[in-house]
């Protein structure tokens, strides 16, 4: 049987149930022109800022510690990237939620209204608090904008053909913005400072914001009743609590008071949270969702290839600019084969996952880059560039060929009414995945160890979670 007939199978099964309470809603869906490419390059517009920033400000990082004169200790600039990831996991759930029951397009705009409003105030920052304290409101901007433009494309693509081709772009557009965000800052660091790597995010944002306004028709909201506020607050506690947790701990000690707290506060607020949505007359998250093994077998893959290629990223970028020594706009270079590759792979991957179904193409590229991760033990201080290109390579294209199929599985997991919670959900493990990665991977090269040990020991941790996924992603994917 081939797996779309399998899918659509098991999807008929589960909406013919009426005891589903999160059942499909049909006027979650929006009318719209199926096969227009222009919501797409009005929803990609917005998001392709919000994923540029993630790699020029990983670019911009040791600059910003040496304006600030944090000297060499990576956790002087930690909190620039680490906060971010906090808030951005920490409400990703509660803005897909937000964005079905208010409606995903006045959600979207306004995110990405905030975000190039904080652009503005990081790169005005006069100070290193003042510059954490923006990073952190641009993470609740990108919040906002994450996952409601994956339900702006659910609504605005309701063929499962299309919309998976439509995720292979979104996907693409991550993609060319992370191989574009350590070239483009290398050059705007190097030439004009690391505030240019903030204000460049502003004309992007602009125009997003235009094409939006004039091409996107909004789903309807799909609930009419208040807003889940308690259920809001416990999942953005446990999920902000899970991503401090991790992330103090791997550069404070995983016995420290910050991550020991984090812990003691993250099992009282999953349990919350859960109380709270079992008893809820309307919950932002229904319990049931996670009953469907595709859904949350697609969390599980998110989770596990963030903590891998991300960690290793942000390993890499280091490796190149303070093991190896190489300049700013030379390490982005460096890094180009690594990021190149994704905006390629995830085109790839949406179209094959349209015209296969998701498992293949996902295991697939959990293969590659955990072959990627191995092969990339060979890195040390007078390895020969020549020989690292391949590995990088490998990483980048397998995990962008895998992120199509994930986000289409969970997309097509979860009724039409719940698109932009079921995109929270996989955002936020994710980002929690992310945290884990650079929290994991980054205390193994902190200094006062062995540079490359770490390094290398962070490759197989990576390579592990891929295998990892492979392996859910066999078992729980149709």
């Amino acid at each position: 049987m081939r797996p779309e007939t399998r899918v659509d199978s098991m999807r008929q099964r589960f909406e013919g149930n009426p005891d589903d309470r999160f059942g499909p809603s049909r006027e979650a869906a929006a009318p719209g022109p199926p096969a227009s490419p222009v919501p797409l390059l009005a929803l990609c517009t917005g998001f392709f800022m919000v994923m540029l920033d993630v790699t020029i400000v990983t670019v911009a990082l040791p600059p910003i510690g040496r304006d600030f004169h944090t000297g060499a200790d990576l956790s002087g600039v930690q909190w620039v990237a680490d906060g971010y990831t906090v808030v951005f996991a920490g409400m990703l759930l509660s803005a897909g939620s937000i964005g079905d029951r208010l409606g995903s397009k006045g959600v979207f705009q306004a995110g990405l209204a905030f975000f190039t409003a904080t652009s503005v105030g990081c790169g005005l920052a006069p100070s290193l608090p003042v510059l954490v304290a923006m990073r952190l409101l641009q993470g609740l901007g990108a919040a906002l904008v994450v996952p409601t433009s994956l339900a702006l494309i659910n609504a605005s693509y309701p063929d499962r053909a299309r919309r998976a081709r439509a995720i292979g772009v979104w996907g693409g557009v991550s993609g060319l913005a992370a191989a574009a965000g350590p070239v483009l800052g290398g050059l705007m660091v190097a030439g004009l400072g690391w505030r240019s790597a903030f204000f460049v995010n502003v004309p992007i944002g602009v125009l997003g914001l235009l094409l939006t306004a004039r091409h996107v028709a909004g789903p309807r909201p799909a609930r009419t009743t208040r807003l889940d506020l308690s259920g809001q607050l416990a999942a953005a506690l446990s999920l902000s609590a899970a991503a401090y947790g991790v992330i103090e701990g791997g550069h404070a000690g995983w016995g420290s008071p910050a991550a020991l707290a984090a812990f003691a506060v993250l099992p009282v607020a999953v349990a919350a949270f859960v109380v709270i949505e079992r008893h809820a007359a309307d919950p932002m998250l229904p319990p049931g969702l996670f009953r469907r093994p595709a859904f949350s077998g697609a969390a599980v893959v998110g989770l596990l290839l963030n903590t891998g290629f991300y960690g290793e990223l942000f390993v890499v970028s280091f490796y190149f600019q303070q093991y190896r020594h190489f300049g700013v706009l030379a390490a982005g270079l460096a890094m180009l084969p690594q990021t190149a590759m994704v905006a390629l792979a995830a085109f790839l991957g949406g179209r094959t996952t349209a015209r296969i179904g998701p498992r293949v193409p996902m295991v697939a590229g959990l293969l590659v880059g955990a072959a990627g991760f191995t092969a990339l033990l060979v890195a040390g201080r007078s390895t020969p560039y020549p020989l690292l290109v391949l590995p990088l390579a490998l990483t980048g294209f397998g995990t962008a060929f895998t992120m199509p199929a994930a986000v289409a599985t969970a997309v097509d997991a979860a009724p039409a009414r719940h698109a932009g919670v079921a995109a929270g959900v996989l955002n936020a493990a994710r980002q929690v995945g992310s945290a884990m990665g650079v929290a994991v991977l980054g205390a193994l090269v902190a200094p006062g160890g062995s540079f490359s040990h770490g390094m290398r020991l962070g490759s197989v941790i990576a390579a592990g979670c891929f295998l990892a996924a492979a392996f859910c992603a066999v078992r729980t994917v149709p």
